[in-house]
């Protein structure tokens, strides 16, 4: 069996050390979508949503959550970030969300994306839920990565 990255010698959880590890440019990209209805798209597009423009607040909480992935996720290495970005647009069934997040380290920054596209997306709906209450976050997904030992592209 392979021996489990956050296990100790003893079975014990522990923090992976990646201090043998080389500093290398690491890049990871995640996205998310919400299911809203036409209504609640044109609201927004018109500006008309009671706590303000959504999408702009919910790129600011997303890069902010990035930024504070480590106290939020036990066990995950707190990195200097060199970028985040987080992007939301209207689709034809509702917003769209990617989050990019990059670094220089001797980890990746796979979870900093996706807790800033996960933020985000709650962020959207805690901001619309007055407006409607059924909406439905989905396809939360890790999109690519690189650097590192691999790289990885969603199929």
């Amino acid at each position: 069996m392979t021996k489990l990255s956050h296990y100790d010698d003893e079975g014990r959880i522990s923090m992976v050390d990646v201090s043998a590890k080389d500093v290398t440019v690491r890049r990871a990209v995640a996205a998310g979508k919400l299911l809203v209805n036409l209504e609640t798209l044109e609201a927004i597009r018109n500006k008309a949503t009671p706590k303000g423009d959504p999408l702009e607040i919910a790129r600011i909480a997303g890069i902010m959550a990035a930024k504070r992935t480590s106290e939020l996720i036990p066990l995950c290495h707190q990195i200097a970030l060199s970028k985040v970005n987080v992007t939301a647009e209207i689709v034809e069934d509702g917003i769209a969300l990617t989050a990019e997040a990059v670094t220089s380290s001797q980890t990746g920054v796979e979870m900093e994306a996706l807790t800033a596209v996960s933020v985000a997306a709650l962020t959207i709906y805690d901001m619309l839920k007055a407006v409607q209450r059924d909406i439905t976050i989905t396809d939360i997904q890790l999109v690519e990565k690189s650097g590192g030992k691999s790289d990885y592209r969603a199929g």
